[in-house]
């Protein structure tokens, strides 16, 4: 038994540490076609705190967070024509959960590293985000179906 576990010990020594950790769940967004609507419902119907909304033209958004005890609901909503937002929404017109967001300790080390490991980028640098810090998408087709958000911790 003793040497079972000295090779095993030994062998972990061989696995490359990460330069990068996940952190919590930061959020998940849902893509909604009324704001104003799901805010209320949020607010109003289930007692929640909600921000203010905020425009956030370079991404193509409005969006309001819904406060939560462990995490946050980011509420999506188209802002101009090329939105993102726009498109999910005309696939489906009740809305739906556009992506989940996840807080890495090193967001550049993560980059690195999931291009190294294939995983293909939905831009070619970090944006900042809604939190003012940076941020990056996966590709779903590489996150088994999910729009995966990490964010800087």
């Amino acid at each position: 038994m003793a040497s079972s576990l000295l090779k095993v010990a030994e062998s972990l020594k061989c696995v490359p540490q990460s330069l990068w950790k996940l952190g919590r769940l930061n959020h998940v967004a849902i893509a909604v076609p009324d704001l104003e609507k799901a805010t209320a419902l949020y607010r109003d119907v289930l007692g929640a705190q909600v921000s203010a909304t905020v425009p956030l033209p370079e991404h193509g958004v409005y969006t309001v967070f819904v406060e939560l005890g462990n995490t946050k609901l980011e509420l999506l909503h188209p802002l101009g024509e090329k939105s993102p937002i726009a498109g999910f929404l005309q696939k489906n017109k009740s809305g739906g959960m556009h992506h989940i967001c996840i807080e890495v300790d090193d967001i550049n080390a993560a980059i690195v590293d999931l291009k190294e490991k294939k995983i293909r980028l939905l831009s070619p640098e970090p944006r900042i985000g809604a939190h003012g810090k940076p941020v990056m998408f996966l590709h779903p087709k590489d996150c088994d179906g999910v729009l995966v958000e990490i964010e800087q911790a």
